[in-house]
């Protein structure tokens, strides 16, 4: 659902902008709340993971293919702000460096991919934990309706942004009855997709995922005779093999580089759901070259590389290894300045009361 440039007029690309620009600012407040040492590096993995399995269009209807989002996943496994984050970081990396998505349209896109998917996943999600035992099997049940439902709303999401900025003339009523159609069928892919990754990371550390915090419990305390919950700095120690934060994040990696190195090659050709649509109803008439269309790595293939098989692979390779360096790299800085924010706020009483 990549939006090119020329789709959306300029001043409601520039308004997208400012949303995405909000939601950014608004994530990276917030997710200094959600990584911490064993969780920061993970969210450049995850990133890297949702790069990876975006290259695997899958088919959906005649002609017409779809992949994955990612905004459901990415909120479920490390919450919903470091989750806008990731997500933004992919669209990110796939404007500039493979002309995918339209660098005037990234605004619309992180809204529409980002913003959407995480917030309509991630409500769906916590209020179906809400009403569900504190299970795995709830969790991954609560995961796949999320992600469901959250690819036909980031569709109507896009079809209100066209309706208000589209630069064509096009009956609204026929644009989202299409796109919500094929997202529909879409969704299913994502909904597979997202509850099998979380149940698979569930199953062998239920503690890095940060939607299964019920699954986690509290260490208890005898205080004057009755159990009460310890401090969250007393939290119940990891399950067992929980010092395996390295091994997840290799296989991790090793999964995501086979999937974009070598399974895309096998990915459908069909246009997505967006290029079918846009096709087929006009959306695409204004449609604009991408600024980055002499990149290198433009259309995920390596420039002067003939072998298809080949090209795309080392492209795939080199997108996850971005990817997870640019994401890590951001997500440290978040959790370092969540340290260095607690540390201020724990000096501070002590600074005031030596003073006084």
């Amino acid at each position: 659902m990549h939006v090119p440039d020329g789709f959306i007029n300029a001043p409601v690309s520039v308004a997208a902008g400012v949303v995405a620009a909000v939601a950014v600012a608004v994530s990276l407040r917030g997710a200094r709340r959600e990584l911490d040492e064993r969780t920061a590096p993970l969210a450049g993995l995850v990133a890297a993971f949702i790069f990876a399995v975006q290259m695997l269009n899958f088919p959906v209807a005649a002609g017409t293919s779809g992949h994955l989002l990612g905004g459901a996943l990415a909120a479920i496994l490390v919450g919903p702000y470091t989750g806008v984050l990731c997500v933004s970081v992919v669209l990110l990396m796939q404007g500039i460096l493979f002309a995918d998505g339209g660098l005037t349209a990234l605004g619309v896109n992180i809204t529409v991919m980002g913003v959407v998917t995480v917030v309509v996943a991630h409500a769906i999600f916590r209020g179906l934990l809400r009403i569900l035992p504190p299970t795995r099997r709830s969790v991954t049940v609560a995961a796949f309706t999320g992600a469901l439902l959250s690819v036909p709303a980031a569709a109507a999401a896009f079809t209100l942004v066209y309706a208000v900025g589209g630069t064509t003339d096009v009956p609204i009523a026929k644009v989202i009855t299409a796109m919500v159609g094929v997202h529909v069928l879409i969704g299913i892919g994502e909904a597979v997709i997202t509850a099998a990754t979380v149940g698979a990371v569930i199953a062998v550390r239920p503690d890095l995922v940060h939607g299964a915090g019920r699954l986690t419990s509290r260490l208890k305390l005898r205080v004057d005779g009755a159990l009460v919950d310890a401090p969250a700095a007393a939290a119940a120690p990891a399950p067992a093999g929980a010092g395996s934060t390295r091994k997840v994040w290799v296989t991790g990696l090793v999964t995501a580089l086979v999937l974009a190195g070598f399974v895309s090659f096998y990915a459908s050709a069909d246009p997505d759901g967006l290029e079918k649509v846009a096709a087929d109803k006009g959306i695409d008439e204004k449609v604009e070259e991408h600024a980055a269309a002499n990149s290198p790595l433009a259309d995920y293939g390596v420039k002067d590389v003939d072998d298809a098989r080949l090209s795309g692979g080392l492209a795939g390779v080199i997108g996850v290894g971005v990817t997870v360096v640019a994401g890590t790299g951001i997500f440290w800085a978040v959790r370092r300045r969540r340290t260095e924010d607690l540390t201020a706020t724990s000096t501070a009483p002590s600074t005031s009361a030596s003073a006084g």
